[in-house]
């Protein structure tokens, strides 16, 4: 089951250009495409209302969306606005249309009711339009697992020492003993993590001059139930990073967008941000090519989780300490579904069946 009454990640703003751009979403298929008189992403259901035809297959045109099989156009809400050899267009000649917003680089839709569709309640990352603060480049994977075993990546960082030895990970005991407070939120959960006196990792050391000790932490905001909000660095030790962490050092910021396609498929949309040497591109194409390097290892690692778990299913599976985030993350995802499936039900959420 998906959470249907959110907003989710449907691509990177630069994806969608003159041609019909498809993607499956919460198991939907859609279709973007900018309307050719506003530049605005519109989105429809990916199916014609005449014989069924996948309007991918179509172009776009001045008054809209052109089926690619019979030329009946759609413009952004979905209603025919012209069909060929035809003055009259019937009522229901047209086809579902989704809720779509452009903001911060990203094109984000809601696949549920729409008059619950509020734009405010979209994640706001301000850092994609603060280039001289935070240069970044961003990525798209299709990933051949559940969204939900990449944030249960995401919430769960003591894998890093083992998954990343070679760039972002460090040392294994640092991580184990890292101090960790979760604090469980309205839409999800933030966590921070503290590793105090360690060594820095590869990444951090071929980004900046950093002494053979440092203090570094990761700070991580989950807002079900697809977004992590991550920044992450390291300050050499004895400076006061935890009172004061804008400081020279080692810093970046990643956004994370975890898009279902179907219940064991997924979209990942990331970016990573330096916070360091923000003049010198070579440093922001550096650190993109070192957490490219560190997702692609992530992308593996889950992907054969999620065959093992199709496969031979969850029973028997045990938690154990570093699993506190994810757990809250799990029960934040459950709680939206109940309270959905509630709804669809006839029941307000917390009353009885």
């Amino acid at each position: 089951m998906f959470v249907k009454n959110a907003w989710y990640v449907a691509a990177w703003a630069s994806e969608v250009e003159a041609a019909p751009f498809p993607r499956t979403l919460c198991g939907v298929p859609v279709v973007l495409f900018r309307d050719p008189g506003t530049g605005k992403v519109a989105a429809l259901l990916d199916r014609c209302c005449h014989r069924g035809t996948p309007l991918r297959f179509g172009q776009v045109v001045p008054e809209g969306l052109e089926c690619g099989y019979h030329g009946m156009v759609f413009d952004a809400a979905g209603a025919c606005v012209r069909i060929p050899g035809q003055a009259s267009i019937p009522p229901k000649a047209r086809v579902q249309s989704f809720p779509v917003v452009e903001q911060d680089e990203l094109v984000w839709i809601w696949l549920g009711e729409p008059e619950q569709a509020d734009p405010a309640r979209i994640v706001s990352y301000p850092f994609h339009n603060d280039h001289a603060a935070w240069p970044h480049k961003c990525q798209v994977y299709h990933v051949k697992a559940s969204s939900m075993l990449l944030v249960d990546n995401l919430m769960d960082l003591t894998h890093l020492a083992f998954v990343h030895k070679n760039t972002i990970g460090g040392n294994p005991k640092a991580h184990v003993e890292a101090r960790m407070t979760v604090t469980p939120t309205d839409d999800g959960l933030h966590f921070i993590r503290w590793l105090m006196d360690s060594a820095p990792p590869p990444t951090y050391t071929k980004a900046v001059s950093l002494a053979d000790r440092i203090d570094r932490w990761m700070e991580f905001q989950y807002i079900a139930p697809g977004t992590v909000l991550q920044w992450t660095g390291g300050i050499d030790s004895g400076k006061g990073a935890v009172e004061n962490r804008n400081q020279p050092g080692f810093s970046l910021r990643i956004f994370h967008g975890l898009t279902p396609e179907t219940e064991t498929t997924c979209f990942y949309f990331w970016s990573a941000a330096n916070g360091y040497r923000q003049d010198d591109p070579t440093a922001t194409n550096a650190l993109f090519h070192e957490i490219d390097t560190a997702f692609r290892e992530d992308k593996a690692i889950v992907e054969a989780q999620q065959a093992m778990l199709t496969d031979r299913g969850e029973q028997g599976l045990i938690d154990i300490v570093s699993d506190a985030a994810r757990i809250h993350m799990r029960r934040a995802v459950k709680r939206m579904i109940a309270a959905e499936t509630q709804a669809e039900a006839g029941h307000p959420p917390g009353a009885g069946a």
